[in-house]
C-alpha cells in the first residue's frame, strides 16, 4: 500500500479476503489509517465532530459543482481502528456524486468485509453515525442542486 495514492475499496476488499483472519484484518484496517490525509486542526470543531461514536471523530466536506454534485471528504479521529474505518469510508465514498453516495450499499459492503460480524456493537454504531452524517452530506448536496 502505497500513501501517495490512496487505496480503492477495491484494493481493499481484495487485501481482506487475501488476509483471512480477523486479527490480520485488524492490522490492516490500522494501516489503513496511518494513510489518511491531514485533518486541519482548526477543522476540529463541534460542527464537524461525529456523534454517535465512542471515540472523538470529526468529518468534512467539500461540495463541488451543481446538477451532479462531487463531494469530497476528510476525516481522522484518535482511535486507530476508527481512523481504518474512516479510510475505508473515504474510499467508498470521497470524490462520488451525491447520488452514487445516497445508492451505494455500504451494508452489503461491511457484509463482505465482515465488520457487521467482527466489529463491537459500540464501534458499529459510531461507524453508521460516520454513515449517516455522508449520507446527510449527499442528501442535501441533492436538495441544493
Amino acid at each position: 500500500m502505497s500513501s501517495s495514492q490512496p487505496v480503492t475499496i477495491e484494493e481493499i476488499v481484495d487485501d481482506f479476503e487475501a488476509l483471512g483472519d480477523w486479527e490480520a484484518r485488524c492490522d490492516y484496517l490500522i494501516d489503513l489509517g496511518f494513510d489518511l490525509p491531514d485533518f486541519p486542526e482548526q477543522e476540529k470543531t463541534e460542527e464537524n465532530r461525529v456523534h454517535g461514536c465512542q471515540s472523538n471523530v470529526w468529518m468534512a466536506a467539500d461540495v463541488k459543482g451543481n446538477g451532479q454534485p462531487t463531494i469530497e471528504l476528510r476525516a481522522v479521529s484518535d482511535a486507530m481502528i476508527v481512523r481504518g474505518l474512516i479510510a475505508i469510508l473515504l474510499a467508498v465514498y470521497s470524490g462520488r456524486t451525491a447520488k452514487e453516495i445516497l445508492e451505494t450499499d455500504i451494508q452489503g459492503l461491511f457484509s463482505t468485509l465482515e465488520l457487521d460480524r467482527h466489529l463491537s456493537t459500540a464501534r458499529r454504531n459510531g461507524l453508521m453515525g460516520m454513515v449517516q452524517r455522508i449520507r446527510g452530506i449527499a442528501y442535501q448536496a441533492v436538495q441544493q442542486s
